[in-house]
């Protein structure tokens, strides 16, 4: 069976990761974003109580 094979394909994965890993990854991850996050401070709203109709 040709697919248990790992000659051709053991290669070409373990080159894809690497090329992946170490040229690409840092290039994306050099990118600065556009709309750079802020902490914001969360905003406690108070509940109003529904008032159903037939009540």
């Amino acid at each position: 069976m040709p697919q248990l094979n790992p000659n051709p394909w053991l290669s070409t994965m373990i080159m894809a990761w690497l090329t992946l890993s170490l040229v690409i990854q840092p290039k994306v991850l050099s990118f600065t974003l556009t709309n750079p996050l802020t902490n914001k401070t969360a905003l406690t709203t108070k509940a109003n109580p529904w008032t159903w109709p037939w009540s």
